[in-house]
């Protein structure tokens, strides 16, 4: 399993940065500059080269409209991701089988019960034997075994410990409670230190661990370093059928943005995905 690769693209008219996304058959226009049409065409004439069938832009509030215009379905927003202006996740699909979405309905009912639990709340600390740590490249192989455990597939290869540790050197940080030696849940957060904004993900916890809320304490602790760095856009993209992963965002403070429609292959099935977003610099609002 290999990871999609970067590719940029510089003509006297545009500039773009492109993610070739191999196992999950998208292409994702990760940054651009220039003249918008030129920009969708060269994406269109590379979706097809790579046989993808579906393409994702992160579009600017300028170019709503015209992205509407060109046929690109607006799908889900982060709030402040370029630098504290919004981001807007468009899409266009190449074949009507990755456009169809079967589990719509249901995951509308998610998202409808996780809005009637309470709002932000304090995490509670979890038993003594839980212990909470910043996980290193030692620390690798144990993240790789924990990923492997829960997700039979995955949008990026965690199951590799050489993958994670890349990852950790390309910016990446891990935390993750160690339980009788072993790592029983873990997430990360993928910084970038350009546009400000981090992207909290890799979540999972074993099973027969779930009762304690871990996820909420590591995700918290996430943020708290996040904030020491000067990074207050934070955001997630969970698979819309879980309803723990939404539940443990909306308590967190995080607001829903929208929904991808057949985004990545995670868990056993190629899934719609929820993007939540949050602002790390304002205070909690406590639901009423």
């Amino acid at each position: 399993m290999h990871p999609g690769k970067t590719l940029e693209v510089n003509e006297k008219a545009y500039k773009m940065k492109l993610y070739l996304d191999k196992q999950n058959r998208r292409i994702r226009v990760d940054d651009y500059l220039g003249d918008l049409l030129s920009i969708l065409e060269k994406a269109e004439k590379i979706t097809e080269n790579e046989k993808a069938d579906k393409i994702i832009i992160k579009g600017r509030k300028e170019h709503f409209i015209q992205l509407l215009e060109r046929g690109y379905r607006f799908e889900a927003s982060i709030d402040g991701y370029f630098l504290g202006s919004d981001c807007f996740f468009f899409s266009k699909f190449l074949t009507d089988e990755r456009k169809i979405s079967t589990h719509w309905t249901e995951e509308d009912g998610i998202i409808k019960s996780v809005y009637h639990l309470n709002g932000p709340s304090q995490s509670i600390a979890p038993p003594k034997a839980y212990i909470l740590k910043k996980m290193g490249e030692s620390d690798a192989a144990g993240l790789s075994k924990l990923y492997k455990s829960v997700f039979q597939i995955y949008p990026t290869p965690l199951d590799n410990p050489d993958y994670i540790v890349k990852t950790m050197q390309d910016g990446t940080v891990y935390y993750g409670f160690i339980n009788d030696g072993q790592v029983v849940s873990a997430a990360s957060a993928e910084v970038n230190l350009f546009y400000k904004n981090a992207e909290l993900t890799d979540c999972a916890t074993l099973k027969e661990h779930r009762k304690h809320g871990l996820m909420k304490i590591l995700l918290e602790r996430i943020e708290q370093e996040l904030v020491e760095n000067g990074i207050y856009c934070a955001y997630s993209i969970a698979r819309a059928l879980s309803f723990g992963m939404n539940a443990v965002l909306y308590q967190l403070g995080y607001a829903y943005r929208g929904r991808l429609v057949n985004n990545v292959f995670i868990y056993d099935k190629i899934e719609n995905m929820n993007v939540w977003v949050k602002d790390l610099a304002s205070p909690p609002k406590f639901r009423q």
